[in-house]
Protein backbone atom coordinates (compact mmCIF):
# COMPACT_ATOMS: atom_id res chain seq x y z
CA UNK A 1 0.00 0.00 0.00
CA UNK A 2 3.00 2.26 0.42
CA UNK A 3 3.23 3.00 -3.30
CA UNK A 4 -0.42 4.11 -3.41
CA UNK A 5 -0.01 6.16 -0.22
CA UNK A 6 3.03 7.79 -1.81
CA UNK A 7 1.05 8.67 -4.96
CA UNK A 8 -1.83 10.06 -2.91
CA UNK A 9 0.73 12.07 -0.93
CA UNK A 10 1.95 13.84 -4.07
CA UNK A 11 -1.61 14.82 -4.99
CA UNK A 12 -2.57 15.89 -1.46
CA UNK A 13 0.59 17.99 -1.06
CA UNK A 14 0.02 19.64 -4.46
CA UNK A 15 -3.46 20.70 -3.31
CA UNK A 16 -2.16 21.77 0.10
CA UNK A 17 0.33 24.18 -1.45
CA UNK A 18 -2.61 26.15 -2.86
CA UNK A 19 -5.10 26.04 0.04
CA UNK A 20 -2.65 25.81 2.99
CA UNK A 21 -5.14 23.79 5.05
CA UNK A 22 -4.99 20.04 5.65
CA UNK A 23 -8.76 19.62 6.02
CA UNK A 24 -9.64 21.56 2.87
CA UNK A 25 -6.95 19.61 1.01
CA UNK A 26 -8.54 16.30 2.07
CA UNK A 27 -11.97 17.50 0.91
CA UNK A 28 -10.67 18.56 -2.51
CA UNK A 29 -8.64 15.34 -2.78
CA UNK A 30 -11.77 13.30 -2.00
CA UNK A 31 -13.74 15.10 -4.71
CA UNK A 32 -10.94 14.56 -7.24
CA UNK A 33 -10.70 10.85 -6.38
CA UNK A 34 -14.47 10.46 -6.66
CA UNK A 35 -14.44 12.03 -10.12
CA UNK A 36 -11.65 9.68 -11.23
CA UNK A 37 -13.62 6.67 -9.99
CA UNK A 38 -16.94 7.92 -11.40
CA UNK A 39 -16.97 5.49 -14.39
CA UNK A 40 -16.55 2.59 -11.97
CA UNK A 41 -19.36 3.96 -9.78
CA UNK A 42 -21.68 4.21 -12.77
CA UNK A 43 -20.89 0.63 -13.74
CA UNK A 44 -21.47 -0.54 -10.16
CA UNK A 45 -24.84 1.23 -9.99
CA UNK A 46 -25.94 -0.36 -13.25
CA UNK A 47 -24.80 -3.76 -12.00
CA UNK A 48 -26.77 -3.38 -8.77
CA UNK A 49 -29.94 -2.61 -10.67
CA UNK A 50 -29.44 -5.42 -13.16
CA UNK A 51 -28.55 -7.93 -10.43
CA UNK A 52 -31.74 -7.14 -8.54
CA UNK A 53 -33.81 -7.60 -11.67
CA UNK A 54 -32.44 -10.99 -12.72
CA UNK A 55 -32.93 -12.52 -9.27
CA UNK A 56 -36.45 -13.54 -10.27
CA UNK A 57 -35.00 -15.42 -13.26
CA UNK A 58 -32.38 -17.04 -11.04
CA UNK A 59 -35.08 -18.37 -8.72
CA UNK A 60 -37.06 -19.69 -11.64
CA UNK A 61 -34.01 -21.62 -12.84
CA UNK A 62 -33.36 -22.98 -9.37
CA UNK A 63 -36.94 -24.19 -9.14
CA UNK A 64 -36.99 -25.61 -12.65
CA UNK A 65 -33.71 -27.54 -12.35
CA UNK A 66 -33.77 -28.30 -8.63
CA UNK A 67 -33.08 -31.97 -9.32
CA UNK A 68 -30.26 -31.36 -11.78
CA UNK A 69 -27.48 -29.31 -10.19
CA UNK A 70 -25.19 -29.36 -13.23
CA UNK A 71 -27.95 -28.23 -15.57
CA UNK A 72 -28.97 -25.48 -13.16
CA UNK A 73 -25.42 -24.16 -12.90
CA UNK A 74 -25.06 -24.19 -16.68
CA UNK A 75 -28.34 -22.35 -17.16
CA UNK A 76 -27.38 -19.75 -14.57
CA UNK A 77 -24.02 -19.17 -16.24
CA UNK A 78 -25.82 -18.79 -19.57
CA UNK A 79 -28.15 -16.27 -17.94
CA UNK A 80 -25.29 -14.18 -16.62
CA UNK A 81 -23.59 -14.40 -20.02
CA UNK A 82 -26.77 -13.35 -21.80
CA UNK A 83 -27.20 -10.40 -19.45
CA UNK A 84 -23.50 -9.54 -19.90
CA UNK A 85 -22.86 -9.89 -16.17
CA UNK A 86 -20.52 -11.68 -13.83
CA UNK A 87 -21.65 -13.26 -10.54
CA UNK A 88 -18.61 -11.64 -8.95
CA UNK A 89 -19.02 -8.20 -10.55
CA UNK A 90 -19.39 -6.52 -7.15
CA UNK A 91 -16.06 -7.82 -5.85
CA UNK A 92 -13.92 -5.30 -7.73
CA UNK A 93 -15.55 -2.32 -6.04
CA UNK A 94 -15.12 -3.89 -2.59
CA UNK A 95 -11.45 -4.61 -3.29
CA UNK A 96 -10.84 -1.03 -4.44
CA UNK A 97 -12.54 0.34 -1.31
CA UNK A 98 -10.32 -1.77 0.94
CA UNK A 99 -7.18 -0.71 -0.97
CA UNK A 100 -8.15 2.97 -0.68
CA UNK A 101 -8.92 2.52 3.02
CA UNK A 102 -5.47 1.21 3.90
CA UNK A 103 -3.69 3.58 1.50
CA UNK A 104 -5.35 6.60 3.13
CA UNK A 105 -4.62 5.19 6.59
CA UNK A 106 -0.94 5.02 5.68
CA UNK A 107 -1.05 8.57 4.33
CA UNK A 108 -2.63 10.21 7.40
CA UNK A 109 -0.48 8.09 9.73
CA UNK A 110 2.75 9.21 8.04
CA UNK A 111 2.08 12.65 6.51
CA UNK A 112 5.74 13.67 6.65
CA UNK A 113 6.87 10.60 4.69
CA UNK A 114 4.10 10.45 2.08
CA UNK A 115 2.84 14.03 1.87
CA UNK A 116 5.81 16.21 2.75
CA UNK A 117 8.37 13.73 1.34
CA UNK A 118 10.75 14.22 4.28
CA UNK A 119 13.52 11.63 4.45
CA UNK A 120 13.95 9.16 7.31
CA UNK A 121 17.11 10.84 8.66
CA UNK A 122 15.38 14.21 9.03
CA UNK A 123 12.41 12.58 10.74
CA UNK A 124 14.74 10.89 13.21
CA UNK A 125 16.41 14.24 13.91
CA UNK A 126 12.99 15.72 14.72
CA UNK A 127 12.31 12.81 17.10
CA UNK A 128 15.63 13.31 18.91
CA UNK A 129 14.99 17.05 19.23
CA UNK A 130 11.53 16.43 20.73
CA UNK A 131 12.87 13.82 23.17
CA UNK A 132 15.54 16.23 24.37
CA UNK A 133 13.19 19.18 24.83
CA UNK A 134 9.96 17.49 25.92
CA UNK A 135 10.91 14.05 27.21
CA UNK A 136 11.49 10.44 26.20
CA UNK A 137 7.79 9.55 26.21
CA UNK A 138 6.72 12.54 24.11
CA UNK A 139 6.72 10.59 20.83
CA UNK A 140 3.63 8.49 20.12
CA UNK A 141 4.46 4.84 19.52
CA UNK A 142 1.71 4.41 16.93
CA UNK A 143 1.91 7.84 15.28
CA UNK A 144 5.42 9.27 15.66
CA UNK A 145 5.05 11.57 12.64
CA UNK A 146 1.82 13.00 14.04
CA UNK A 147 3.74 13.80 17.25
CA UNK A 148 6.34 15.63 15.17
CA UNK A 149 3.65 17.64 13.34
CA UNK A 150 2.05 18.63 16.65
CA UNK A 151 5.41 19.71 18.06
CA UNK A 152 6.38 21.70 14.96
CA UNK A 153 2.98 23.40 14.77
CA UNK A 154 3.33 24.54 18.40
CA UNK A 155 7.02 25.46 18.49
CA UNK A 156 8.25 26.21 14.97
CA UNK A 157 7.61 28.71 12.22
CA UNK A 158 5.07 28.02 9.48
CA UNK A 159 7.83 27.75 6.90
CA UNK A 160 9.31 24.71 8.69
CA UNK A 161 9.41 21.66 6.39
CA UNK A 162 7.32 19.58 8.80
CA UNK A 163 4.65 22.23 9.40
CA UNK A 164 1.12 21.21 8.34
CA UNK A 165 -1.92 23.33 9.17
CA UNK A 166 -4.14 20.70 10.81
CA UNK A 167 -6.77 23.14 12.14
CA UNK A 168 -10.10 22.62 10.38
CA UNK A 169 -13.21 24.43 11.63
CA UNK A 170 -11.87 24.38 15.16
CA UNK A 171 -10.92 20.70 15.01
CA UNK A 172 -7.35 19.41 15.20
CA UNK A 173 -7.16 16.76 12.47
CA UNK A 174 -3.99 15.34 14.02
CA UNK A 175 -5.95 14.31 17.13
CA UNK A 176 -6.59 10.61 17.74
CA UNK A 177 -9.94 9.88 19.50
CA UNK A 178 -8.43 6.96 21.41
CA UNK A 179 -5.73 9.24 22.83
CA UNK A 180 -8.12 12.15 23.56
CA UNK A 181 -11.09 10.36 25.10
CA UNK A 182 -12.09 13.30 27.32
CA UNK A 183 -12.23 15.76 24.42
CA UNK A 184 -15.80 15.68 23.01
CA UNK A 185 -14.74 17.38 19.76
CA UNK A 186 -12.81 14.31 18.58
CA UNK A 187 -16.10 12.40 18.24
CA UNK A 188 -17.84 14.91 15.94
CA UNK A 189 -16.45 13.61 12.64
CA UNK A 190 -16.77 9.86 13.49
CA UNK A 191 -20.41 10.41 14.58
CA UNK A 192 -21.19 12.31 11.37
CA UNK A 193 -19.58 9.45 9.46
CA UNK A 194 -21.86 6.92 11.16
CA UNK A 195 -24.95 9.02 10.35
CA UNK A 196 -24.00 9.44 6.69
CA UNK A 197 -23.24 5.70 6.47
CA UNK A 198 -26.77 4.94 7.67
CA UNK A 199 -28.22 7.31 5.08
CA UNK A 200 -26.09 5.75 2.34
CA UNK A 201 -27.17 2.23 3.34
CA UNK A 202 -30.81 3.33 3.41
CA UNK A 203 -30.54 4.63 -0.15
CA UNK A 204 -28.96 1.35 -1.29
CA UNK A 205 -31.68 -0.67 0.45
CA UNK A 206 -34.46 1.40 -1.11
CA UNK A 207 -32.90 0.95 -4.55
CA UNK A 208 -32.74 -2.82 -4.10
CA UNK A 209 -36.33 -3.01 -2.84
CA UNK A 210 -37.56 -0.90 -5.74
CA UNK A 211 -35.92 -3.19 -8.28
CA UNK A 212 -37.11 -6.36 -6.55
CA UNK A 213 -40.88 -5.96 -6.99
CA UNK A 214 -41.07 -8.86 -9.41
CA UNK A 215 -39.10 -11.04 -7.03
CA UNK A 216 -41.48 -10.29 -4.17
CA UNK A 217 -44.49 -11.12 -6.33
CA UNK A 218 -42.94 -14.45 -7.24
CA UNK A 219 -42.27 -15.24 -3.59
CA UNK A 220 -45.92 -14.58 -2.71
CA UNK A 221 -47.12 -16.89 -5.46
CA UNK A 222 -44.93 -19.75 -4.23
CA UNK A 223 -46.54 -20.98 -1.02
CA UNK A 224 -43.84 -23.52 -0.30
CA UNK A 225 -40.41 -22.28 0.67
CA UNK A 226 -37.95 -24.18 -1.45
CA UNK A 227 -34.47 -25.09 -0.34
CA UNK A 228 -32.92 -23.30 -3.29
CA UNK A 229 -34.86 -20.14 -2.46
CA UNK A 230 -33.66 -20.29 1.12
CA UNK A 231 -30.08 -20.60 -0.08
CA UNK A 232 -30.48 -17.62 -2.38
CA UNK A 233 -32.09 -15.55 0.37
CA UNK A 234 -29.19 -16.50 2.63
CA UNK A 235 -26.72 -15.34 -0.01
CA UNK A 236 -28.61 -12.08 -0.39
CA UNK A 237 -28.59 -11.58 3.37
CA UNK A 238 -24.83 -12.18 3.42
CA UNK A 239 -24.44 -9.52 0.74
CA UNK A 240 -26.41 -7.07 2.86
CA UNK A 241 -24.30 -7.91 5.89
CA UNK A 242 -21.11 -7.41 3.90
CA UNK A 243 -22.35 -3.96 2.87
CA UNK A 244 -22.15 -3.01 6.55
CA UNK A 245 -18.64 -4.40 6.90
CA UNK A 246 -16.83 -1.38 5.43
CA UNK A 247 -18.61 1.26 7.59
CA UNK A 248 -18.09 -0.79 10.76
CA UNK A 249 -14.42 -1.35 9.97
CA UNK A 250 -14.00 2.32 9.06
CA UNK A 251 -15.54 3.49 12.34
CA UNK A 252 -13.30 1.10 14.28
CA UNK A 253 -10.19 2.42 12.56
CA UNK A 254 -11.29 6.08 12.81
CA UNK A 255 -11.30 5.73 16.61
CA UNK A 256 -7.63 4.75 16.65
CA UNK A 257 -6.50 6.92 13.70
CA UNK A 258 -5.99 10.69 13.33
CA UNK A 259 -9.16 12.64 12.51
CA UNK A 260 -7.85 13.39 9.02
CA UNK A 261 -8.77 9.83 8.02
CA UNK A 262 -12.29 10.13 9.46
CA UNK A 263 -12.75 13.41 7.55
CA UNK A 264 -11.81 11.68 4.29
CA UNK A 265 -14.38 8.93 4.91
CA UNK A 266 -17.04 11.47 5.92
CA UNK A 267 -16.55 13.51 2.75
CA UNK A 268 -16.48 10.32 0.68
CA UNK A 269 -19.79 9.24 2.25
CA UNK A 270 -21.46 12.58 1.50
CA UNK A 271 -20.24 12.47 -2.09
CA UNK A 272 -21.45 8.86 -2.41
CA UNK A 273 -24.95 9.82 -1.21
CA UNK A 274 -25.30 12.56 -3.83
CA UNK A 275 -23.73 10.31 -6.44
CA UNK A 276 -26.21 7.48 -5.84
CA UNK A 277 -29.21 9.82 -5.80
CA UNK A 278 -28.18 11.44 -9.08
CA UNK A 279 -27.21 8.18 -10.80
CA UNK A 280 -30.45 6.48 -9.67
CA UNK A 281 -32.48 9.31 -11.13
CA UNK A 282 -30.58 9.25 -14.43
CA UNK A 283 -30.72 5.45 -14.79
CA UNK A 284 -34.41 5.32 -13.86
CA UNK A 285 -35.17 8.00 -16.45
CA UNK A 286 -33.35 5.99 -19.12
CA UNK A 287 -35.29 2.84 -18.19
CA UNK A 288 -38.61 4.68 -18.40
CA UNK A 289 -37.64 6.13 -21.79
Amino acid sequence: MGAISNLFGYILNFIYKFVQNYGVSIILFSILLKLILLPLSIKQQKTMKKTAKIQVKVKELQEKYKNDQMKMNQEMMDLYKKENMSPFSGCLTSIIQIVLLFAMFGLVRNPLTYMKKIDTTTIENYKNEIRQEVGENSISTNYPEISIVKYVNENKEKNDAAYINMNFLGLDLSSVPQENIKDPKVYIIPILYVLTSMISMKISTNTTQKNNKDKKILEKENKEVKKEQEELDMAEQMTKNMSWFMPIMAVSISIIAPLGLALYWLVNNILMIFERLILNKILDSKEEA
